[in-house]
């Protein structure tokens, strides 16, 4: 079967043209004249299913940048300039979401995250000691331990840039060695994201980061090694290893005392004493880090770095430690946003 196939309109000499009808607009039959030609039809088949394939080819590409918009959102955000945290819902600003590009690794967490870690520094009548917060709002609340800060006469904090403020304690919780504090002064601080405990699993990698013996901004990294070990530290700074007992404070010698497994470790952590549930972690942590952030690998806050065993050097003499043997224990951040109204209330300031 053949096709007799000419451009619209034009018609084969040899077939006589009054034998090709067409309906009026008026719906009468007409026969063109002898030797010419029809008037073209209302419309072209052939013009009609070309047009489909643009309509289809329209809804295919409607349908791959509905797969792909994610990724093309990201990239034009990267392109401009944008940050996704800086919309977010978490309180996070800009500088504190690890990048695709470094996603998962402890070089792109402790970019994002950094900026949030302060170092404190607490004076008392007793020293000065060293420890470590988390900035949680743009305006300088910042979460500590209850123990680095108790009994201190001033606090002062020293940001990733170098900046320093003075701060005043919001609120503590001794049963759960929390403290919020908050800087005079401050304004557009990058933040911090907490995440969700209750998800943190053994064998997770994560990050530490903190001001051990005051080298601020500290890195390391290591795994989750257990869940809901109960360590007891003391409650405030009336043990009997005095005033600082969390941080090696100058001219003290004590460094973190706590209790786990029904052993004592860094001295004594006194009579008054609380225990709470922590994450074990073999993340290097050494005196000063206690306040600090344990990060999973998106990013996010999973705890507040408290304790952490190191046993004496038994040629040292002096009293110093040995430093991490990979023995460390942080806060779960659940129990941390579950106290936050509470120690910005100032319950127990």
């Amino acid at each position: 079967m053949t096709e007799n196939l000419r451009p619209s309109g034009a018609h084969s000499t040899d077939q006589d043209p009054t034998s090709y009808p067409y309906a009026s607009p008026h719906g009468t039959a007409y026969a063109g004249a002898a030797g010419g030609y029809p008037p073209p039809p209302p419309y072209a088949p052939t013009n009609r299913r070309k047009a489909k394939r643009p309509v289809a080819l329209l809804a295919a590409v409607a349908i791959a940048a509905g797969v792909i918009g994610g990724g093309t959102a990201t990239l034009v955000g990267q392109f401009n300039g944008q940050d996704s945290a800086a919309t977010g819902s978490g309180g996070a600003v800009n500088g504190t979401t690890v990048s695709q590009s470094s996603k998962g690794t402890v070089a792109g967490v402790a970019e994002a995250v950094s900026p949030a870690i302060v170092e404190i520094g607490a004076a008392s009548s007793a020293g000065k000691s060293t420890g470590s917060g988390v900035v949680i709002t743009e305006d300088g609340e910042i979460v500590t331990n209850n123990h680095v800060i108790s009994g201190a006469q001033q606090i002062q904090v020293t940001l990733s840039t170098g900046r320093t403020y003075t701060a005043d304690v919001m609120g503590t919780d001794p049963d759960k060695d929390l403290a919020l504090i908050k800087l005079r002064g401050a304004s557009g601080l990058k933040t911090a994201t907490l995440g969700d405990s209750s998800k943190v699993k053994v064998g997770e990698e994560v990050v530490a980061i903190g001001s051990p013996e005051g080298l601020t901004g500290t890195v390391t990294s290591g795994i989750v090694s257990a869940l809901d070990r109960d360590v007891t530290v003391a409650k405030d700074d009336s043990g009997s290893s005095g005033q600082g007992q969390g941080q090696g404070r100058q001219g003290g010698g004590q460094e973190w005392p706590f209790e786990f497994g029904g052993q004592q470790f860094n001295g004594d952590t006194g009579e008054e004493t609380t225990t709470y549930k922590a994450l074990q972690t073999d993340a290097s942590l050494n005196p000063g880090n206690s306040g600090g952030a344990l990060i999973n690998m998106n990013g996010e806050i999973i705890g507040i770095n408290s304790a952490m065993y190191s046993p004496s050097s038994s040629s040292a003499g002096s009293g110093s430690s040995a430093g991490s043997v990979g023995l460390g224990f942080a806060i779960p951040v659940n129990t941390l946003k579950a106290d936050l109204d509470t120690l910005r209330a100032g319950n127990g300031s």
